[in-house]
């Protein structure tokens, strides 16, 4: 293993940190057949993991799991039979499903994974003391990891050991990060809060900031007169932005500079040199308090209680936006939302 890292030491894992053998003899439990779990049954399975099976409601994806030749059945008797149980369903559901069909069919001595730790950091989800608890994410969506698998590399994920109370936990979870192809790349111990609150902080800060400068551009290029399509292909629809992230991901945000002219690098360092961010710093700040606090959980839970009216009426607002018709009507017109 490497550890990285300036002020904070970080241990990042690769295959051959961890043992495949651990898992002989556990069943694994996929419990969702979606995105998530589709990718990491099949990536388990051509691992060497053989005894693979899938908990999931009556529908298209139980089927599909059945179809791609896994023992698939309801959540309660997966989980039943399971060693090894993964948590692959989406967080607002995840509280009352691992209530009602997961914990009642645990046995002591069992491990529940995790892939977000937003429902045990806010402690909607408390296991009992007998099991191993573990976060296993990818930092990628389900499809991705398939694909980076099946092309001999792997999705980097972040692991950590919420509850050991076999004494084995760490050694288990690393096997299944083995298994899903994530220790190809690396491994990156974690905290299931800390996982929780980068996760949040993208969606909540980064996100918003990044619509809202694309806002700002837009209203002062239309404003000076330039047509709203120019602008919106510029800013986005052309796909040039994508590719440029896409770049930094794999190059560095600014060693992908080197792709742009002259021009364009002088231009965007001098505008980033020039740009005050304390305004965002701020923005930042109080996000990550929400976060922090749990404000932002028990917001988000009181609005699914009420049938999310906020989420609603957030997305009338914003898709009756005047960026937002112009950006649907130019799609449309380039045909770029085929």
């Amino acid at each position: 293993m490497s550890e990285t890292g300036a002020e904070t030491e970080t241990t990042v894992y690769h295959d051959e940190d961890a043992d495949l053998s651990v898992l002989n003899g556990r069943t694994i439990g996929i419990v969702g057949y979606g995105n998530q779990g589709r990718a990491q049954a099949l990536n388990l399975r051509e691992s060497g993991v053989s005894d693979v099976v899938v908990g999931n409601r009556a529908d298209e994806s139980r089927e599909q799991a059945r179809e791609d030749g896994f023992k698939a059945s309801d959540i309660p008797t997966a989980v039943a039979r399971a060693d090894v149980v993964f948590l692959l369903i989406p967080d607002e559901v995840a509280p009352d499903v691992y209530e009602e069909a997961v914990a009642p069919n645990l046995a002591p001595g069992d491990l529940v994974n995790f892939a977000s730790g937003f429902n045990v950091t806010y402690g909607y989800i408390d296991p009992a003391d007998d099991v191993d608890v573990v976060l296993l994410a990818p930092r990628m969506i389900g499809t991705v990891v398939r694909d980076l698998y099946e092309a001999g590399r792997g999705a980097p994920a972040l692991l950590a050991v919420h509850q050991d109370a076999t004494g084995e936990a760490h050694d288990v979870a690393l096997a299944l990060a083995k298994g899903i192809g994530s220790t190809r790349s690396g491994v990156v111990e974690s905290t299931f809060e800390a996982e929780t609150t980068t996760d949040l902080m993208s969606e909540q800060a980064l996100f918003p900031l990044f619509v809202h400068a694309i806002m700002a551009k837009y209203r002062a290029e239309v404003d000076a007169g330039i047509p709203p399509e120019v602008v919106l292909l510029e800013s986005y629809l052309s796909r040039e932005m994508a590719y440029i992230f896409e770049q930094a991901a794999t190059r560095g945000m600014i060693e992908q500079l080197e792709l742009h002219s002259r021009t364009s690098q002088y231009g965007q360092l001098d505008g980033l040199a020039s740009f005050d961010p304390a305004s965002m710093d701020e923005f930042m700040q109080e996000r990550l308090s929400a976060i922090r606090s749990g404000a932002f959980a028990e917001e988000w839970r009181e609005q699914q209680e009420r049938g999310t009216p906020r989420l609603e009426d957030l997305f009338e607002r914003y898709r009756e936006s005047e960026l937002i018709r112009h950006e649907q009507e130019t799609m449309e017109t380039l045909g770029l939302d085929e």
